[in-house]
């Protein structure tokens, strides 16, 4: 007798699934609650290191006594807890958005987070430049840094700018006003304590350039190659699996297995004619042959799925990497400084020699077959036919775009800013 009572496997499956919304929707609902409370911890936090070690000042290079080491100690935990305080109040925010919640007891928690916010506002801006220079080149590139053009926006009124080296012209050269800088400064009571405090910086920032760099090389490889293989590449597999599904994306695809196929064909009956094997039949050659044929076709299917797969799979990595930017701009801005250090410290002539040797690869006259590798390579990457006709057009209009701008920045700031190195360069090219 069919019992009434026991509820069907269908009756299961819809209250398992109404189940599963419910507590979807008391998670989306709790979201602003749950995301503020993240963010104040975080703030929490925060406060609790500027109580405990800096004396409730900020966390910088002026307050307390304590060596390079944990300092940075210190600034990293800071810059993490300030990350996470902004991903969740753009959280909060988000979710408000759906909300028709009229209940404002989170102003206090959201008073101490703006106030800790407003503290570090730019803090992560913050890459400090050294005060004495102990070289003649470190003393270039201080001129260069602190010739920076005058911002008239009110958001930019606290910046230490002069006139632009580009646009101004002394009565003396400035290298004569380098030399006197440098030795007054040299001479002065304090020059010991700020040799060592520029050392100081110099390692801090160079630490900073480099972690940055790292992580703005490895976030996205390792971003594109996890959801690839863990996430986007079984879905599409899932998505093109039915037998319905084509399995070349395009024409191209098709002639590369069919020239595939073709050539193992003409492979098997040269084997025939030069062993001298008559016994083999038409008959085997039609079975290796389909053989062939159901290898090439998992082969072109895998391809098309990567493919499609490389499509999602490098936009996830280009927004890690702009996720990288946008989350560690101290980062950033030390890697501006320490590649400003680096290229205006180079000699005129290794400057000339970079200028040709960049220039060469990019826009010289054999740099069309590196630019055509390039660009056939990314099309396959992605899974679209590489139009000859837009190749030769990217090719005759591109690299002739870069070599007129790196032309204009010789011309308009190189040619200023180390007119030796522009010497140089017209030499060598000569």
């Amino acid at each position: 007798m069919k019992n009434y009572i026991t509820p069907s496997r269908s009756d299961k499956l819809v209250n398992k699934i109404n189940s599963a919304v419910h507590e979807s929707y008391q998670w989306f609902f709790n979201t602003p609650e749950r995301a503020l409370e993240q963010a104040y911890q975080m703030a929490l936090k925060i406060k609790e290191i500027e109580l405990t070690h800096f004396g409730g000042d900020k966390v910088s290079l002026q307050s307390g006594e304590y060596s390079q080491n944990l300092l940075d100690c210190f600034q990293i935990d800071v810059e993490k807890y300030l990350n996470t305080i902004k991903i969740r109040l753009v959280e909060f925010k988000t979710s408000r958005l759906f909300q028709k919640n009229s209940n404002y007891a989170f102003l206090d928690k959201l008073k101490l987070i703006d106030e800790v916010l407003t503290r570090y506002n730019n803090w992560d801006l913050e890459v400090p430049k050294p005060k004495v220079i102990d070289s003649t080149q470190k003393s270039i590139v201080l001129t260069i840094e602190n010739q920076q053009p005058r911002l008239k926006s009110a958001s930019q009124l606290n910046l230490n700018g002069v006139e632009s080296v580009t646009k101004k012209t002394g009565v003396l050269p400035r290298s004569i006003g380098r030399t006197i800088r440098k030795i007054t400064n040299d001479m002065g009571p304090n020059s010991q304590e700020d040799l060592v405090r520029n050392f100081q910086v110099s390692r801090q920032t160079t630490r900073l350039a480099i972690n940055c760099l790292i992580l703005l090389i490895i976030t996205p490889l390792v971003t594109q190659s996890v959801s690839k293989q863990f996430l986007i590449l079984p879905a599409v597999e899932h998505f093109r699996g039915s037998e319905s599904t084509p399995i070349f994306l395009h024409s191209e695809m098709k002639e590369e297995a069919f020239k595939e196929l073709q050539s193992f064909e003409e492979e098997l009956k040269f084997e025939r004619l030069l062993k001298h094997s008559p016994h083999i039949s038409a008959e085997a050659i039609e079975e290796k042959l389909s053989i062939k044929i159901d290898e090439i076709a998992k082969e072109f299917k895998h391809k098309s799925n990567s493919a499609v797969a490389n499509v999602f799979s490098d936009l996830l990595g280009l927004i890690a990497f702009a996720g990288v930017i946008v989350t560690n701009r101290r980062g950033i801005a030390a890697i501006k400084s320490f590649l400003n250090e680096i290229v205006y410290g180079l000699s005129d002539s290794a400057k000339a020699f970079i200028i040709i040797l960049v220039t060469d690869i990019f826009v010289g006259f054999h740099s069309q077959h590196g630019w055509e590798v390039i660009l056939e390579s990314t099309a396959s990457h992605l899974g679209v036919p590489a139009d000859r006709n837009m190749i030769f057009l990217f090719i005759a209009t591109f690299p002739v775009l870069l070599d007129t701008i790196v032309k204009y920045w010789i011309f308009r700031y190189l040619n200023q800013i180390s007119p030796s190195a522009v010497a140089t360069l017209k030499n060598m090219n000569e």
